[in-house]
């Protein structure tokens, strides 16, 4: 099991994070193409008119280079790679024009998840175990020209297994911000997961999984059997 940050400040580049990360569900084409026609039917009903969010909670928060734990009696986890914001300051209802001034930084994450088949309202125990929110070196705003045209690397033991991009959000980066903060505030140091493309990697205990955005310091994590 990963140590994780559960004793640690949390200071990490631009801003001292607050330990909680947001998960932008259904927010790449990818996710809604995966969906298919079931998008309307039960639970679902319809394609999501605002964002969908979930928690990974500080419980599951894991640096570059910690072991991500493989719960007993799973086979294999997800590795839902996604770009993260990390707010800068307060940030509610804030106007589209306006998004890029309330970040701070951004930073690579891995969303590990256990396999599921239903992604209406996500289970805390498929999501949220310790260590299932690895998290790379942060890059200042000013860093990146442009949030929405970042390509992203997932490798698996040194194999290229997804290629994704921010162009294929469905709300930009600034446009989740502005439609979050509509219904909820942000605080200095949340991280927004903007998005994972499906499917994401399989990985099995025993692996190591790397991501990688040009220009952002690499996150590298090795999967192992929990014992105990």
């Amino acid at each position: 099991m990963s140590a994780g940050w559960a004793g640690s400040a949390l200071d990490f580049g631009p801003v001292c994070l607050s330990g909680t990360v947001y998960g932008a569900l259904a927010n790449h084409h990818s996710a809604l193409d995966e969906l298919g026609s079931m998008v309307n039917g039960p639970p679902y009903n319809a394609a999501p008119r605002a964002p969908v969010l979930y928690i990974k909670p500080r419980n599951t928060l894991a640096r570059s280079g910690d072991v991500v734990g493989v719960p007993a009696g799973v086979d294999n986890l997800e590795a839902g790679a996604s770009l993260g914001v990390i707010l800068g300051r307060t940030a509610c209802r804030v106007p589209v024009a306006q998004a890029f001034d309330a970040v701070a930084g951004y930073l690579v994450l891995n969303d590990v998840s256990v396999p599921h088949d239903v992604f209406y309202r996500p289970s805390i125990r498929l999501k949220a175990r310790d260590g299932f929110c690895p998290l790379g070196g942060a890059v200042p705003r000013a860093a990146v020209r442009n949030p929405d045209d970042l390509t992203i690397r997932t490798y698996v033991d040194n194999t290229l297994a997804q290629t994704s991009t921010t162009t294929q959000l469905v709300r930009s980066v600034a446009q989740l911000i502005a439609d979050v903060t509509e219904f909820m505030t942000l605080q200095p140091g949340d991280i927004l997961a903007v998005g994972v493309a499906r499917p994401p990697p399989r990985v099995r205990p025993g692996q190591r999984v790397d991501i990688a955005i040009d220009g952002f310091p690499p996150l590298s994590n090795r999967f192992e059997a929990e014992v105990g």
